[in-house]
């Protein structure tokens, strides 16, 4: 069973996330031959203090 884990800045919709969990299910399932009910899609929001790019934190920018 893949699981696919997704970190991403908090404050996406569940719309954003629903439209991202079906195509990539969908094209993981083909890519990996596999059906898609046996692929889990985990979601970590992350806070923007929590995250940082190039020594900066994301809340900074």
């Amino acid at each position: 069973m893949p699981t696919i884990s997704v970190r991403l800045l908090k404050g996406r919709s569940i719309d954003q996330k629903r439209e991202f969990v079906e195509v990539v299910t969908r094209e993981a399932a083909s890519i990996l031959k596999c059906g898609p009910d046996v692929i889990d899609i985990i979601f970590e929001d992350v806070e923007k203090h929590d995250w940082a790019v190039g020594g900066k934190l994301a809340s900074d920018k």
